[in-house]
């Protein structure tokens, strides 16, 4: 049976979708913030191959294909923000601005992490590309030295936080503005916060879908920059 599975190439696509699809039934079900379909799904694949014993690798050699969606996932997310297009004209001098600030909070608050657990240049880099989609950060994480795993890792973790707590957030600091709120979640989320920011509102998720390309550009370029800070 485990050679079966290890040696079939859909196995890995079936138990992540099964996982995911468990994981969203879970969630309309109970509705608690803290249930998110992607975190369910990624503890019962854990879960599933520990029980299988079935190593990462022969998993990930059919999972690895899901990857390949995710970043034309990613470009379809400029559809909702074309609908708010005459919204981003509007405010496109505080939506800059907006962005800028949360890539530079962003990288700014590992680089005082870093230093205050006194991380090395490696684990440094690593955590750099925290806020922004997997398919940029993976990248970056590469181009500087770190370790890539981690780094998805990191990123994921970020995204499902984000998706929890993020308009807790922003009501704590009495956020309400929808396009703050959007910006906002996107600029510290990524991909997985702008679902979140779509259950919220429609301008929230688009100006969300608007933070994870600018935000991954701009992380891209400060990230080179500040990764001589350490």
């Amino acid at each position: 049976m485990k050679e079966f599975l290890t040696n079939s190439v859909y196995f890995g696509v079936i138990i992540s979708l099964s996982a995911y699809i468990i994981g969203v039934k879970i969630k309309k079900k109970f509705k608690y913030c803290f249930l998110n379909p992607l975190l369910i799904s990624i503890l019962f694949v854990i879960i599933v191959l520990k029980i299988l014993k079935i190593d990462y690798e022969s998993y990930n050699s059919g999972a690895r294909f899901l990857s390949y969606l995710l970043t034309p996932a990613t470009v379809c997310l400029a559809i909702p923000l074309y609908q708010q297009l005459e919204l981003l004209k509007k405010n496109v001098k505080a939506v800059m601005i907006g962005i800028i600030s949360g890539v530079l909070s962003s990288l700014g608050s590992i680089l005082a992490f870093a230093c205050f657990f006194g991380l090395s240049h490696e684990n440094y880099v690593t955590l750099l590309p925290k806020s922004i989609t997997t398919a940029i950060g993976i990248g970056i994480s590469e181009e500087l030295g770190g370790i890539t795993t981690i780094t998805v890792a990191v990123i994921i973790i970020t995204g499902v936080l984000g998706n929890i707590i993020a308009d807790k957030v922003c009501k704590v600091f009495g956020i309400y503005e929808p396009v703050a709120v959007g910006l906002a979640i996107g600029t510290s989320s990524h991909a997985i916060g702008t679902v979140r920011a779509f259950e919220i509102g429609e301008i929230e998720g688009a100006m969300s879908s608007l933070s994870i390309a600018v935000s991954g550009v701009l992380t891209v370029i400060g990230a080179s920059v500040f990764a001589n800070f350490l």
